[in-house]
């Protein structure tokens, strides 16, 4: 536990279950911190070691921190925005509220409603900010270069998950279910890998017990294509980068995303990218002269076969698309450099303050 006094911006993470929100306020708050900024969390499932205040620290919250005239709350969902105003506008205490969205969809009337009452809107992609109707600030997410880098040796890195050293790899990492696109990586696999003996393809993820019988069938398609020693299901795993560093090509092939972070991920780890056009992919990935990568519509496995074809069969093109790719992750999108637009936007808020 930290000391509310010494707190300015509170993260609150009212879900228990792992997200990509979570997993962004566990990335974040270390970076935020380092840079100066006095934020804690607040709420389940998040480790020990992330600086975080208690519920009962809540009742300080009429109290302005040591340094400043009111605090920052930073809502990610609407369950985190609802409190908040409740603290700020019912029990008049010390507050101003950040509300960062992913959505692309069109929002509730109940959600609007809150969104409303923000003191400041963060949107995570331009698209996400076209579903916005009130004024908002693009700042996409970054990423972890001191986790996520090139392997220095491939072989090696593929050796040390047991993995064939002398085969190239094609990779799908998330959840394995129907909208994350797992049985369009899985086809386009089935119908590569027979004419490309030097290639194998992974995919890392879990499968939540609702979905269980959709990996299962997967699994068993695989098993009939005569491909269950080529096409491996690894299952769920801590050391993720390891697994993108074992990696010459990683397919993206959601059918929906908020955001999606996995492109980038590999980006960082010099793995070039297919990827389908949701979420920001598109905002991620540059095509044409200077690709890191190749985008494709949702839903269509013949394009996306064909552009992973395309790299599979074209070792330069490959090679030049992961370094132009990781050029391009640690230019534009460092998590210190998401996390510092993110300051500017608390600084402004706690600078208001009379």
């Amino acid at each position: 536990m930290v000391d509310i006094s010494d707190v300015e911006i509170i993260a609150p993470n009212f879900k228990q279950r792992l997200s990509g929100v979570t997993s962004t306020i566990i990335q974040l708050i270390p970076v935020q911190r380092a840079l100066g900024q006095k934020v804690a969390a607040l709420g389940p499932g998040l480790p020990d070691s992330l600086p975080h205040i208690g519920y009962t620290a809540l009742l300080s919250l009429w109290r302005r921190p040591k340094s400043r005239a009111l605090r920052v709350w930073h809502a990610r969902r609407n369950i985190e925005m609802l409190p908040a105003i409740v603290l700020r506008d019912i029990l008049r205490m010390k507050l101003k509220i950040v509300f960062t969205s992913a959505s692309q969809r069109k929002h509730s009337g109940w959600t609007k409603f809150l969104v409303r009452r923000m003191d400041a809107v963060i949107a995570t992609s331009n698209r996400t900010a076209d579903y916005l109707e009130v004024p908002s600030t693009t700042i996409m997410h970054g990423i972890d270069t001191q986790r996520f880098f090139p392997a220095h040796d491939k072989a090696a890195a593929k050796a040390a998950l047991n993995l064939p050293s002398d085969k190239r790899i094609a990779g799908c990492f998330g959840r394995v279910r129907h909208q994350k696109g797992t049985d369009l990586f899985v086809d386009s696999m089935i119908s590569l890998l027979p004419q490309r003996p030097d290639w194998i393809a992974v995919v890392a993820g879990r499968a939540t017990p609702s979905h269980q019988g959709f990996e299962t069938e997967l699994k068993e398609k695989v098993k009939a294509a005569g491909l269950a020693g080529r096409i491996l299901f690894v299952g769920e795993h801590t050391n993720i980068p390891d697994w993108y560093r074992a990696l010459d090509l990683f397919i993206a092939p959601q059918r929906w995303e908020g955001f999606g972070l996995t492109p980038l991920e590999a980006m960082a780890t010099q793995v070039p990218v297919v990827a389908t056009d949701v979420g920001a992919f598109s905002e991620l990935l540059v095509t044409g002269e200077d690709e890191t990568g190749i985008l494709v519509p949702a839903n269509d496995l013949t394009a996306m076969a064909g552009a992973a074809a395309s790299l599979m069969d074209d070792p330069e093109r490959t090679k030049r698309a992961g370094e132009q790719g990781l050029s391009h992750a640690i230019a534009s999108f460092s998590i210190k450099g998401e996390a510092t637009k993110i300051g500017e936007i608390y600084e402004k808020l706690l600078s208001s303050a009379t």
